[in-house]
């Protein structure tokens, strides 16, 4: 896990994610959340990034070491962009909404806001559950009133040379895109 931050120890943010947000592939210093943290340096705004993104992480695995987590960080939002695997295994959506309703509840009770963010799947599993896959995510932040990003590769996607070899990880000249679509939705809570 990476805990880096400024002088003075801010509140934290937690980045809770997959291999999307581990920098999968690239050097770590060129990931999106080493460009948010270096955005909040710019700006002046007091908070610590910690990144506990584990790449291969599925929704039950982010749901079963979330309270850990949680103590070990005490973050003031939360970054949550998990997901990806599930859909690439094929998992049921509804467990994945279980998992990332599990993680917000957690995150919201110990003080935390959420900032859900959203996965979109290639139609490989056909057209139902490709729908139902995206839409978890807008169900999810509106029964648990959390802030949304959509989709966290936005603009991205479907575009060949955003991503490495494997056609999965962005590659480093687009992580300034995918801060982009998360500033987004973490702009209005920093105020």
């Amino acid at each position: 896990m990476m805990s880096t931050g400024f002088a003075r120890a801010g509140p934290a943010i937690l980045v809770y994610g997959d291999s999307l947000s581990a920098a999968y592939g690239i050097a770590r210093n060129e990931g999106w959340v080493t460009l948010l943290e270096q955005r909040l340096r710019q700006r002046h705004l007091d908070y610590t990034v910690a990144n506990a993104s584990i790449s291969g992480e599925t929704s039950s695995g982010g749901a079963s070491r979330i309270a850990a987590t949680l103590a070990q960080h005490r973050p003031r939002i939360v970054i949550l962009a998990l997901g990806a695997n599930d859909g690439l295994r094929g998992l049921p959506v509804a467990q994945l909404r279980d998992n990332l309703a599990a993680i917000i509840r957690a995150a919201q009770k110990a003080g935390s806001r959420v900032l859900l963010v959203g996965m979109k799947m290639p139609p490989n599993y056909g057209p139902q559950y490709t729908r139902e896959f995206e839409q978890a995510y807008a169900a999810l932040a509106k029964q648990h009133k959390t802030a949304f990003v959509p989709f966290l590769l936005e603009g991205i996607d479907g575009k060949r040379d955003s991503f490495l070899d494997d056609n999965l990880h962005p590659t480093a000249q687009v992580q300034p895109l995918i801060l982009e679509n998360v500033w987004a939705g973490l702009a209005p809570l920093l105020r």
